[in-house]
């Protein structure tokens, strides 16, 4: 009888074990999923976006979003490189930053509100105005003074583009 209990004893503890196992491989297989392919994390490394995100927040991005308006935060890898930034323009949009460091598209001047700072050219940047092919966006950073974005690398091509960032884990909550 005690061998039989503990050959039983065996078995249910092994049948857990598969359970287990079988659980764990469905839940990695489910984070791949989520955060391999439909979403993205990634910290923000500099103070681009100061005072909307700040150097140490952590991104979390949808990667499926094909598109994009005026106002979107996006992740965007350029020349190996990860960067954040608004989009300012999208396809078919002309972009002229001017001499007095405002920003115009398509003629128009861009009152932004939630914007602190002047749009300075850069002088090694690309040359005004800019018209945006339609897999193109122009992408700016909310802190422009220094910032590397559009004005520095040109327009990003929507390949480029990771995803749209759908929120914010700030860096005092960790």
């Amino acid at each position: 009888m005690k061998a039989e209990k503990k050959k039983w004893t065996k078995k249910a503890a092994m049948a857990e074990v598969r359970l287990f196992l079988t659980r764990l491989t469905a839940m990695a297989l489910l984070m791949w999923v989520l955060f391999g392919l439909i979403f993205g994390i990634c910290p923000m490394k500099n103070e681009d976006m100061m005072p909307r995100i700040s150097s140490g927040d952590l991104l979390l991005y949808y990667r499926l979003q094909q598109s994009f308006v005026s106002g979107d935060v996006i992740v965007l890898q350029k020349d190996g490189k990860r960067y954040v930034g608004r989009v300012a323009a999208h396809g078919g949009d002309t972009v002229e930053i001017t001499e007095d460091a405002q920003l115009s598209v398509n003629g128009s001047t861009v009152i932004e509100n939630d914007i602190y700072y002047s749009t300075p050219r850069y002088e090694s940047g690309i040359a005004y105005p800019v018209t945006l092919t339609e897999n193109e966006v122009f992408v700016l950073c909310d802190y422009r003074e220094g910032a590397k974005d559009s004005r520095y690398f040109g327009p990003v091509n929507k390949s480029e583009i990771k995803g749209k960032v759908i929120t914010i884990v700030r860096r005092s909550n960790l």
